[in-house]
């Protein structure tokens, strides 16, 4: 179980990382014109503090795998981050529009890889959790 945990550390971090590329790759320049600027800068700001926040669970997992695995506290921290993913997951299918990947193979390459990735999340710390709250 710590080497899923650390494997998944690992990944969050950088998905973190990839963050940084969102405004190029989106185009955020050219698209939040439009917008006005406490808008523009909530995306901004809101995208860098998502991804401070998948680096500090990447670095929770990496760090103290042991702990969330053995101890009440880390357990109901799994919990939570269980929660978490598995809302983001859930947003995979009903927050955003087919639209943005049906028809489109990179698009939906990207689709599977993080329903996959959320899923794995989700599963992982539901497994933590449940492993010796019974």
């Amino acid at each position: 179980m710590e080497l899923h945990l650390k494997t998944i550390g690992i990944l969050l971090i950088l998905l973190s990382i990839i963050h940084v590329g969102f405004p190029k790759y989106f185009k955020w320049k050219e698209e939040l014109k439009l917008l006005s600027i406490m808008n523009r800068q909530m995306m901004y700001i809101h995208s860098f503090f998502i991804a401070l926040t998948v680096l500090l669970m990447g670095i929770l997992c990496i760090t103290s795998a042991s702990e969330l695995i053995n101890t009440t506290f880390g357990r109901k921290i799994s919990l939570g981050l269980c929660l978490f993913w598995t809302t983001r997951l859930f947003i995979q299918f009903f927050g955003y529009s087919s639209k943005n990947w049906k028809g489109k193979s990179f698009e939906t390459s990207i689709h599977f890889v993080f329903t996959l990735f959320w899923s794995y999340l989700s599963i992982t710390f539901l497994w933590v959790f449940l492993d010796k709250s019974f």
